[in-house]
């Protein structure tokens, strides 16, 4: 168990946004929480899956809802604190250790929010490694694992408890009504894990991974070097396009930000186009009209200059990007896995094929 600085808070929120492929919210409002919450003198803690006893029980610390919703109903740090305390209520349990559903985005900072109220470690693992928008996108789903309770709770009071459902969509159903009613936006609890489910079915390192990504991405900035070859050499990615943003047509609805991205190339890419459809994450990159990339493998949408990342939310004209694939957590490879986060769990007709398998 180690001590986070706000320096690795910092290259945190720069990570996970990457590993954000799209979605999981803008990192900079939660890494604004954290900075008022060091300022008060609060700190977080990060531990290993390994170290978690059997018989631990993890809360599982998620926002849910549309990303473009996200940036205008802020959620603070005691929303999110409150959501897993009226977990604990109904469960008559207390966590030992909090842990990110998804490390993407947003979303990989917000445990450390309420761990800083709560006092709680948070666990170097999620049940993505990236960002994914439904709640049965997930490796404890892929393992079967129960898929309830869940509460959701928001900043003007209200507490709602999913306490039990058949299935892992049948939650995302549910619970999806409960954020559309909220406004598309909602403080999660997720299903509650033992130490012994994380260990099996957890994705382990990733807070640890997106530090890295967002270290590498900062120093080479600070060096005036190119920061995504910086991040494609902690990471085993494969630059796929650059160009510039030409059109971005996305709507909320049904507590999802879904839409288009069509890419205009520009360097060794001019002459060709690419366009990327999203539901709050990037699911399919078409190169002159044929898939290139898709979910499972991670699609990041990265700013030429910076190589930071860009969100279907904040995506707009005349952006100079890089597009990049990192690899996918092993588990969503199974056939399986593919079965939940693959094209076809999304709509599309489309085998799954691998940029790594070219």
């Amino acid at each position: 168990m180690r001590e986070l600085s706000l320096d690795d808070i910092e290259s945190l929120a720069v990570g996970a946004w990457v590993l954000g492929t799209g979605g999981g919210g803008n990192p900079y409002l939660p890494l604004l929480n954290m900075r008022a919450l060091y300022k008060e003198g609060r700190r977080v803690r990060l531990m290993d899956a390994a170290d978690l006893a059997d018989d631990d029980w993890v809360g599982t610390v998620a926002n849910m809802g549309a990303p473009l919703v996200g940036q205008e109903r802020l959620t603070d740090s005691l929303t999110l604190a409150r959501a897993v305390s009226v977990m604990e209520r109904h469960l008559g349990r207390r966590f030992q250790a909090l842990m990110s559903m998804e490390i993407g985005g947003a979303n990989g900072v917000r445990p450390f929010m309420a761990a800083a109220h709560l006092d709680r470690p948070v666990v170097d693992s999620d049940t993505m490694g990236r960002a994914y928008p439904e709640a049965q996108m997930t490796s404890v789903s892929v393992g079967g694992l129960v898929p309830y309770p869940l509460t959701a709770v928001d900043v003007r009071g209200f507490e709602s408890i999913v306490h039990r459902v058949p299935t892992w969509k049948w939650l995302e159903r549910v619970a999806r009504k409960i954020c559309v009613e909220y406004g598309s936006v909602a403080a999660t609890c997720q299903p509650p894990r033992t130490g012994a489910e994380v260990k099996q079915w957890g994705i382990h390192g990733t807070t640890t991974k997106a530090i890295a990504i967002g270290r590498a991405v900062r120093d080479a900035q600070r060096r005036h070097e190119d920061p995504i070859a910086a991040l494609l050499s902690v990471e085993p990615g494969k630059r796929l396009f650059t160009g510039k943003v030409l059109d971005v047509a996305r709507r909320a609805t049904e507590g999802f930000l879904r839409g288009v991205v069509r890419l205009d190339g520009l360097d060794d890419c001019r002459g060709s186009a690419m366009s990327i459809n999203f539901q709050n994450e990037w699911v399919v990159a078409w190169r002159d009209e044929q898939p290139l990339a898709m979910t499972p493998d991670l699609i990041c949408v990265l700013d030429s200059v910076s190589g930071e990342a860009v969100g279907s939310e904040t995506i707009r004209y005349g952006q100079r990007v890089t597009v990049i694939a990192l690899p996918p957590p092993a588990v969503f490879l199974s056939p399986r896995g593919l079965e939940f986060v693959g094209p076809r769990a999304f709509g599309y007709d489309i085998d799954f094929r691998s940029v790594f398998d070219a």
